[in-house]
């Protein structure tokens, strides 16, 4: 299936490895010219090297997504690059978890603006150039979280708040024929889950759960993407597709 996104330009943020770096390499795959993004650049160029291996058209850029001036940087070598912005994919996030009495104020600070701050920015600085495209796709990576995690109060209200912001920005942007949908992965094999101290016990307990009776991959919450971006999704706007084996 032809998904019309060869020779578009996508950004990626967090991409430099986990279910970012899924998702830049499945839409490079499809031919789009890909973006990744990090604020760890050696992780970031070292992904960017597979695609290319892999015979991708690709560039790695470093952004702190909670920097507006980082991510004008970035949008800037881009468009400097390719021409253009049409896919952005707001995949940057990160975890602090805790108990509410015993979380931090940074703690929450971090998540709320990596997530949903680094969301706004990256949405905000790109928005010009799809506006002048008169297209754009804008994927934004929420949770299965969003519905509530014990010890995970930061996460679960950033998550639930990119769905807010979702359903915002596809109502703002329709008319410009841009779309905006999230993405809410559940349990998904990455290198951060598997750093986990219970790593075992997590995989067990979520095949057992599961209704899919296995832990999801980096290329499923990637095939999904590529999905929400294409041209086969033009009509599908403010919508929240679950990539959870039906794990609710």
């Amino acid at each position: 299936m032809d998904l019309g996104i060869t020779g578009k330009t996508a950004i990626v943020t967090g991409a430099a490895s986990g279910i970012g770096a899924g998702i830049a390499s499945r839409l490079a795959e499809e031919g789009a010219n890909v973006v990744v993004a990090d604020i760890n650049l050696p992780a970031a160029e070292a992904h960017a090297e597979t695609i290319h291996a892999a015979g991708g058209v690709v560039l790695a850029v470093k952004a702190n997504v909670t920097d507006a001036d980082d991510v004008a940087d970035m949008v800037e070598r881009v468009v400097a690059a390719f021409g253009s912005v049409d896919i952005l994919v707001n995949n940057a996030g990160l975890a602090r978890d805790g108990r509410i009495t015993k979380m931090s104020e940074e703690d929450w600070d971090l998540v709320l603006d990596v997530v949903l701050k680094g969301a706004f920015l990256c949405t905000r600085a790109v928005l010009p150039h799809m506006n002048q495209l008169k297209w754009g796709r804008i994927v934004n990576i929420s949770s299965r979280a969003h519905l509530g995690n014990p010890g995970q109060a930061n996460y679960s209200a950033a998550k639930a708040g990119i769905i807010g912001f979702t359903k915002a920005m596809a109502l703002e942007n329709g008319r410009n024929l841009i779309t905006c949908n999230a993405v809410a992965p559940g349990m998904i094999d990455t290198p951060f889950v598997r750093a986990h101290p219970k790593w075992e016990l997590i995989r067990d307990n979520a095949e057992k759960t599961t209704p899919v009776p296995r832990i999801g991959a980096a290329e499923d919450v990637a095939d999904a993407v590529a999905f929400l971006v294409s041209e086969r999704a033009s009509y599908i706007t403010g919508d929240v597709l679950h990539v959870t084996g039906g794990r609710y």
